[in-house]
């Protein structure tokens, strides 16, 4: 093995390493998805310090955005379409309507100079902050600033919502966590991961579905649980942290101090807008509540523009509603990862 071989092997050992370390520790503290931003961080000081460029292979990235996709696509159930049938219209509208707020949000980004369309619209959709950004970089928007933007919200919505909860909506310990389910074990995990994946990835490509490396094993998954194909099998926890650690890296080891600038000078205008598109979207809860006849409580957690691991566990702590808390996240995750391709073409100039 040749020097320059075995430095860029011991390079990317020594990322990997750092990434994998920064992630368990965030996940210790309870940040959500930490293993991405483990990777982020871990990519973004090899990007900052390195005396050369290191990017993520090309077909590392494509697997990771499958396997996120798998993550995404086994959350829907069966119980969560029989929720969204119940009140299909209501769910739909403020779903719609939750979709336009980001719009409105993402387009008056473009304030700060260097913002584009695409990449305004992506930094403030409401929700799937990792499918975002795992399909940011594919469809023209700039993946550092969107990452960080989204995972600003993200961070925003875990922090202020246990309080939300608590004092503005009277919530209090409830039934606790459920149970875990004892699923088929690790092995059929994997079979089911692995048939998302290939299946999903030939469809995407066969169809030319835009992103179809996330979308097409996304779809898939969900047809296998709703089916009752999958037979109960999940993505394995250790497969779903190192997709979500390459998304990280690849985002990281992309910036610049150039891109470091740029996100630093949209931080203030992206705080405002953050805090406006979740107030907005508490206002939608409350109208949810009164139209369907759930708690205001519930209306708020199905509403709340991202942290959806985060929400589930509060809304299973408080005593919420947590099948439609989670059919309406559910709903919008979907509608939003599958609408992205359709904005990035609207938003995109059209070249002359």
């Amino acid at each position: 093995m040749d020097d320059g071989r075995r430095r860029r092997l011991l390079d990317w050992a020594l990322v990997v390493t750092v990434g994998v370390g920064a992630g368990l520790l965030l996940d210790l503290l309870g940040v959500p998805s930490a293993a991405l931003f483990g990777g982020l961080v871990a990519g973004l000081a090899r990007a900052l310090l390195g005396h050369s460029r290191l990017a993520l292979p090309t077909q590392a990235g494509t697997a990771a955005q499958a396997v996120i996709g798998v993550s995404i696509g086994a959350l829907i159930e069966t119980d969560t379409l029989r929720t969204i049938g119940a009140n299909w219209l209501p769910v739909l509208l403020v779903t719609v309507a939750t979709l336009l707020v980001s719009l409105v949000a993402g387009q008056l980004m473009r304030l700060q100079r260097g913002i584009s369309p695409v990449t305004g619209a992506f930094s403030m959709i409401a929700g799937g902050a990792s499918g975002i950004t795992a399909m940011a970089r594919d469809l023209g928007a700039d993946e550092q600033v969107v990452a960080v933007l989204q995972y600003l919200r993200v961070l925003l919505i875990v922090v202020a919502m246990p309080i939300a909860a608590t004092t503005v909506y009277g919530a209090s310990g409830g039934r606790g966590p459920a149970p875990a389910e004892d699923g088929p074990g690790w092995p059929a995990g994997l079979l089911f991961t692995v048939v998302c994946v290939v299946v999903g990835v030939a469809l995407g490509r066969v169809g030319r579905l835009p992103v179809g490396a996330l979308l097409g094993p996304m779809a898939v998954a969900a047809v296998l649980d709703l089916t009752g194909a999958s037979r109960g099998a999940t993505l394995p926890g250790p497969l779903e942290a190192a997709g979500f650690l390459a998304i990280g890296l690849q985002v990281g080891l992309g910036f610049t101090r150039a891109s470091l600038r740029l996100v630093g000078r949209a931080l203030p205008l992206a705080l405002a807008l953050i805090v406006g598109a979740v107030v907005a979207c508490a206002g939608l809860g409350a109208v949810l509540a009164r139209t369907t006849g759930v708690s205001p409580l519930d209306g708020y957690l199905a509403t709340t523009p991202g942290g959806l691991y985060a929400v589930l566990a509060t809304a299973r702590g408080s005593g919420a509603d947590a099948t439609f808390v989670l059919a309406v996240q559910v709903l919008r995750l979907f509608v939003m990862l599958f609408s992205a391709p359709l904005l990035a073409r609207l938003l995109r100039p059209r070249r002359s």
